[in-house]
This record gives C-alpha cells, sequence and structure tokens, in this order.
C-alpha cells in the first residue's frame, strides 16, 4: 500500500466520506482512515433515517447549504442509481409565534422554498393522528423528506473507492504530525504522509487527535425508538417526517417505513461520554423508552404502541450547538469538520463539497464565519 497522498482524511463517518468522494472524483489521491469500517454503528450516521429539512432555524447559512446539500443527494442517487431520498415532507410543530417557527418561516421565505404555515385545526384534519393543544401551529416543508443514512455513506463509500480513493478500516490513529510541505499521520499499521489533511473523527479530534487545540466537542449519548402506530395514519405514504417543540423538550421523528413503526428521539439531555467511549445500548436508563413514549402518548397516542426496537448513537456537542468547520490555527493545511450537534448529517453531502473545495484553494460558496473556532472566545451560547 502506499504512504504518501495528496489528501489524508481522518474519521470515514458522514462529512469524512463525502469528502473523499468529492476530492476523489476530481482526482485528487485520498486515504481515507477510520477506526471502524463504514458505514457503522459507532458513529452518529446510523439508526437508518435522517431528516432532510430546508427550513432552518438559527441563521447563517444553514438554509442555503440545506438547499445545495438536497441538490448534491439527488447527485449521488443518479451516480450510483439507486433511491436515498424520499419526500414525505417534514412538519415542524410548535407553540404559535415560537421563535424557531418563526426564524424557519423567514428562513424559506428569503429563499422562496415552499412552506405552509398552519393551525392546530388544519393540522388535525390533515394527519389526524396528531393531537396538539389549541395554541400549536405548524410549518409543512413539502419537498422536505428523510435521508436513508447508512445507505448515503455506503453510496459516497463506493463514489470514493470507484474514483480510487483508499479506505484503511479498523485503524486507529496514534499521533498526526504537522511538518513544513505537509503532515504524517501515525497509525498502528504504518506512518503515511499527504499534503493536506481533514479531521473530521467526531469528539476524538480535539483531545485525541489535536490535543493541543483543546476543542470543546462534548460526546453525548443519544437513544432513539420505534414504536408500533396506526398504519392508516402513520404509514409514511400519509405521515410525513416530524419536529416537535413541547414544555418537555423538542423531539424529531419519522413515519412508518413499510411497517417498521414511527421512530422518535429527543434532541435535549443524553449520557456525557468521553471521546473513546462506545454508548451503553439502548434499554440501559429508563429514560430511552420513557421520555419519547410520553410525548407520542401526548401528541400522537395512535403511534405509541408497543415498542419495536431501539437504538442508540452519539451527539457530538459543541457549546453553542453550530458547526466547527474551519482550518487549524496551527497550520493552514489542516482542515477540521466537528461538533455537528446533531443536526448534522443532512448536510454531509454539502460539507463534503466545501473541504474539497478548500483542499483545492478555492473560495468558500457560503459564509461559514459562525463555524470558526474562534467564535468561542466570545462564550455565548445559542441553541437551535
Amino acid at each position: 500500500m502506499r504512504t504518501s497522498y495528496d489528501v489524508i482524511v481522518i474519521g470515514a463517518g458522514s462529512m469524512g466520506m463525502s469528502a473523499g468522494a468529492h476530492l476523489a472524483r476530481r482526482g485528487i489521491s485520498t486515504l481515507l482512515i477510520d477506526a471502524f469500517d463504514p458505514p457503522h454503528g459507532g458513529g452518529s450516521h446510523h439508526g437508518e433515517t435522517r431528516l432532510l429539512r430546508h427550513a432552518y432555524a438559527g441563521g447563517g447559512s444553514y438554509a442555503t447549504m440545506a438547499v445545495r446539500a438536497h441538490q448534491l443527494w439527488s447527485e449521488l442517487e443518479e451516480e450510483r442509481g439507486r433511491k436515498l431520498f424520499f419526500r414525505s415532507g417534514v412538519l415542524n410543530m410548535a407553540p404559535a409565534g415560537h421563535s424557531g417557527l418563526r426564524d424557519k418561516l423567514e428562513s424559506s421565505a428569503a429563499l422562496q422554498l415552499p412552506v405552509e404555515l398552519l393551525r392546530q385545526e388544519e393540522i388535525a384534519k390533515r394527519w389526524p393522528g396528531v393531537q396538539l393543544p389549541d395554541d400549536y401551529a405548524g410549518l409543512f416543508e413539502p419537498e422536505a423528506g428523510y435521508l436513508l443514512s447508512e445507505q448515503c455513506v455506503q453510496a459516497y463509500r463506493e463514489t470514493a473507492l470507484a474514483h480510487r480513493a483508499a479506505l484503511l478500516p479498523y485503524t486507529r490513529v496514534t499521533e498526526v504530525v504537522p511538518w513544513n510541505a505537509g503532515v504524517t499521520v501515525k497509525t498502528g499499521v504504518g506512518d503515511f504522509h499527504a499534503d493536506c489533511l481533514i479531521v473530521s473523527a467526531g469528539a476524538g479530534v480535539g483531545s485525541v487527535l489535536l490535543p493541543s487545540l483543546a476543542l470543546p466537542v462534548a460526546p453525548v449519548r443519544k437513544a432513539v425508538a420505534w414504536f408500533q402506530a396506526d398504519e392508516a395514519l402513520f404509514a409514511s405514504e400519509r405521515f410525513p417526517g416530524f419536529t416537535l417543540s413541547t414544555p418537555d423538550g423538542g423531539f424529531y421523528g419519522f413515519p412508518s417505513i413499510q411497517g417498521s413503526g414511527v421512530k422518535i428521539g429527543r434532541h435535549e439531555t443524553g449520557l456525557p461520554l468521553s471521546p473513546v467511549e462506545q454508548p451503553a445500548e439502548f434499554g440501559t436508563l429508563p429514560e430511552d423508552e420513557g421520555d419519547v413514549r410520553r410525548a407520542l402518548e401526548t401528541y400522537m397516542p395512535a403511534a405509541a404502541g408497543a415498542l419495536l426496537r431501539g437504538g442508540v448513537c452519539k451527539y457530538e456537542l459543541s457549546p453553542d450547538e453550530h458547526f466547527i468547520i474551519d482550518r487549524a490555527p496551527f497550520d493552514p493545511n489542516i482542515q477540521i469538520a466537528c461538533g455537528f450537534s446533531g443536526h448534522g448529517f443532512k448536510f454531509a453531502s454539502v460539507v463534503g463539497e466545501i473541504l474539497a473545495d478548500r483542499i483545492e484553494g478555492k473560495p468558500d460558496a457560503f459564509d461559514l464565519s459562525m463555524f470558526r473556532l474562534s467564535r468561542f472566545q466570545e462564550q455565548q451560547v445559542v441553541i437551535i
């Protein structure tokens, strides 16, 4: 196996595999290194599905990036010859006047995205399985839907390898050594050299791979569960993906896909993990089922049937829950992508493109200033 490349990517999950595919397509020799064999259950991309929505709270370039991400997912579908995105629509539910609904409505208007602002009674009429309080409203995105997350990573893997990228699975990186004209990556199977490095290894970016940065990225265990639901109300042919803001917190979910049950997770809370720790299996904590079951019983009771199965994954949280996409301050040849905070997968296609553009010295296609490392000096937390 060769030991020198134009680019090495450490962490070949959602963002890293996308970056590797974009680079390899451009004829840039690329080595992808991962501690597991992607797609896998050790990171943040498993669990079958992820929402792809366009109307976005949080400001900045999120909405424009989401639109570009959707275009790139469509291109990947065409390239690989299989379906990765399903247009179920996404229904965002919250108390009327909620800042999140307002921000999403404003971002969609700015980009002329098709959305519908619905009153509680309109939601109940269109989706009778939903039982919201009278003071709730919804923003429906008809062009949104869900991605098959593991299949997306697999598709980018196939593309990267088809364009002669190399992949080292089950390989731990022990040290990253920058030098004048590039970087050396030390692993248990040997040393590898490259002109440029992309580090997209989740919470391990800081404390494990680039300890001098002291990146404030905290891994958190997250649980999701699938519940038996009334298929006449919640089958994917007639029910959308959803987000739900409640007094108990924020939830997200998916319709029953081919009888799989309604999948639901909670955005807040979660058990802190060390950077290299794998989360305990589903059911270890009573809230794994309890929190999401209570949400369904309250707002979608016909979807709160028997627990069919559960799963766990990891969020890598930044302090403000915005992404980190930046150059290492000590070496412009090292690009960092981490801290995607549980809402990053939909953007994997465009983040890979952004990273590949930066490697080639191209200007950013989006305003990425809100993702800079330097923002943490301000110590201002903004929750999406």
